[in-house]
């Protein structure tokens, strides 16, 4: 993967751009990699992975048992919200 600096991603940002359709590229400030810019065909894949990966832990979960209903859900998030009040 490739690596830039922050301040050479500020300045070279056209660059940047054109290198992350290549291969992410790894956003560095002071030495510590704080983002990954990444195209956007990319980016939805991996959009995909995580939503398929949500939807049959749902179905696992449905299929056990274990899960809350729309209305316990809500009573449970309405009850969340109020005891931080």
């Amino acid at each position: 993967m490739k690596s830039m600096t922050a301040t050479k991603a500020k300045y070279g940002f056209g660059r940047l751009l054109d290198a992350a359709q290549r291969e992410p590229v790894t956003i560095e400030k002071n030495g510590r990699a704080v983002a990954v810019m990444l195209c956007m065909e990319e980016f939805e894949r991996l959009e995909a992975v995580e939503d398929a990966w949500w939807a049959a832990r749902a179905a696992a979960a449905e299929k056990a048992g274990d899960w809350l209903g729309t209305e316990d859900s809500e009573k449970l998030l309405v009850d969340l919200l109020n005891a931080e009040g």
